[in-house]
């Protein structure tokens, strides 16, 4: 995919706050401190599109990105680790909730993950939503350059018997997984 434009476009908390047209739209979900904006921003090649923080729960709002004009992304707040209120993890559940439950356009979601620690309560309660839903999915293992390789491989074994999904390694650092995460994206867009 070559990128020829990218732009934020909107933050939403409620339905009615989501851009009205139809396009395409690839989801983004994970737990906080997974580093679901920094992937973001390094599929689309840019530094600092996806607001990126060092304290965990940056992403508060769902967040629309426009992508060549002809699809978006989607950056949905972080679930489980931020150091925020129940109330407050509460109301971003029932962000990402009230957005996957809408009438979307919404061709896939991508499930970031921690190759460091697989199977987290909170990610194994968001692989079993998604598996019972009819939304496409895949699992990104990111953060993969922080393992050793012989780990890399024990992470992706364990993954992938977790999740029952072979995961995408990813590395933001070194854009390890870049291509074959855009492979999967360019099948589901059809674009």
């Amino acid at each position: 995919m070559i990128i020829k434009s990218s732009e934020f476009i909107t933050g939403a908390v409620e339905p009615k706050q989501f851009p009205k047209n139809d396009l395409p739209e690839i989801a983004f979900v994970g737990r906080s401190n997974v580093g679901k904006s920094s992937l973001i921003n390094n599929l689309l090649n840019r530094r600092a599109l996806a607001r990126i923080g060092n304290t965990p729960g940056k992403t508060r709002e769902i967040n629309f990105f426009l992508i060549n004009e002809a699809f978006r992304f989607v950056d949905l707040p972080g679930f489980g680790f931020a150091k925020v209120s129940k109330k407050e993890k509460a109301r971003w559940r029932r962000y990402i909730e009230s957005y996957l439950s809408s009438q979307r356009n919404i061709k896939a979601i991508v499930h970031v993950v921690d190759a460091r620690h697989p199977g987290m309560e909170n990610d194994l309660i968001m692989a079993d939503y998604l598996n019972n839903t009819e939304l496409l999915s895949c699992i990104v293992a990111n953060k993969v350059d922080k393992l050793k390789q012989n780990e890399i491989a024990k992470s992706a074994r364990k993954i992938n018997d977790i999740f029952g999904k072979e995961p995408i390694l990813y590395s933001t650092v070194k854009s390890r997984g870049k291509a074959e995460l855009w492979t999967t994206l360019d099948r589901w867009l059809g674009i």
